[in-house]
């Protein structure tokens, strides 16, 4: 028998609420934050603060697009972390006070798990073990996958994740933030004719602290040749380093598909919605014999879709937590 399901996220900058029922997301809300394009970067303040103003009109919302009451729902899903402390408490007690309201259990989320299970959001789905690809601002790791609540990190970053890099080397370019999505713009219009340096990083992990600094200094050396170089090569440079940071995360990910024998993969978090690397990823799975899940859009950036996804797997297996439980500002899994 399915259950019905609310699920809140709120572990960084988008206030987001789903309902997840007979084993299909209903409805997906997802608020997001301008104010922090201002400042280059997320507020942690400015981020629970908007969340507080959010939260009501975006559950209220999800309720009405699945055409469902609260007095319906079977349980209460959350991110606990990993994410800002802020934003992480304002999602966690509203769960707690609307379980308690109606007396119904909590499930705890872990924010990157949920990122692998957005896999399952739509079909076709995976079949186990799978490798994800998590690619997202604050993470860049390769999971193992042997059941929903079996995963295995086998890799990750061991300085900047990939979406840092996009979003620095946009910013050097002079680019809004976030620059990730500008740059894949860009590179659309432009060609990897500048060459930069491949890391030499051990077994499945990645580093990305040395591109940032080699771009940096690309640009510095070439300025002072010429003051308008960048604004004349603009996508060219953009397909350049776009270039340079899916190689390192595909070459990686074939590295572990191959040492493990595993050919169902998927990638998940948002950077996962870069067009070039859905593009290469497809490319090299058909020459390596994989089949590649790729998330609909909309569940790879944070959204309570994939919360709700991920909660729906503990629910089955009677998983809750109680009213005591806190934020994780990191959790490890």
């Amino acid at each position: 028998m399915y259950n019905t399901i609310l699920a809140i996220e709120s572990s960084c900058d988008d206030t987001s609420a789903a309902i997840i029922t007979e084993g299909i997301v209903r409805s997906n809300i997802v608020a997001s934050q301008e104010a922090h394009r201002l400042y280059g970067g997320v507020v942690p303040e400015v981020a629970s603060r908007a969340h507080q103003n959010n939260i009501v009109p975006v559950v209220k919302k999800a309720l009405d697009d699945a055409n469902m009451t609260v007095s319906q729902l079977d349980a209460i899903a959350f991110t606990r972390g990993p994410g800002l402390i802020g934003s992480l408490i304002v999602g966690i007690s509203f769960a707690k006070a609307l379980a308690l309201s109606q007396g119904i259990p909590l499930i705890e989320v872990n924010h990157l798990q949920a990122h692998v299970l957005s896999a399952f959001a739509k079909k076709p789905y995976p079949s186990f073990p799978f490798l994800c690809l998590t690619v997202s601002g604050g993470h860049t790791q390769i999971v193992l996958v042997r059941a929903p609540l079996d995963m295995e990190i086998i890799g990750q970053s061991i300085d900047d994740a990939a979406g840092e890099a996009f979003d620095k080397s946009g910013k050097m370019m002079g680019l809004d933030y976030p620059a990730g999505p500008i740059i894949d713009k860009l590179a659309q219009k432009g060609q990897p004719i500048f060459e930069f340096p491949q890391p030499r990083i051990q077994g499945y992990n990645y580093s990305f602290s040395g591109i940032k600094t080699a771009f940096k200094y690309f640009l510095r050396d070439q300025v002072a040749e010429n003051p308008n170089f960048v604004q004349e090569n603009l996508h060219d440079i953009a397909a350049s380093i776009q270039h340079r940071i899916v190689t390192i995360l595909l070459q990686k990910l074939r590295k572990a598909a191959r040492n493990l024998n595993i050919n169902q993969i998927s990638i998940a978090g948002g950077v996962s919605a870069n067009s070039y690397l859905r593009e290469k990823l497809q490319e090299m799975g058909k020459k390596e014999r994989w089949d590649t899940y790729i998330p609909p859009f909309e569940y790879c950036t944070d959204n309570a879709g994939m919360i709700a996804v991920a909660a729906q797997f503990k629910y089955h297996e009677g998983i809750f937590t109680d009213q005591s439980v806190g934020p994780l500002a990191k959790w490890k899994f």
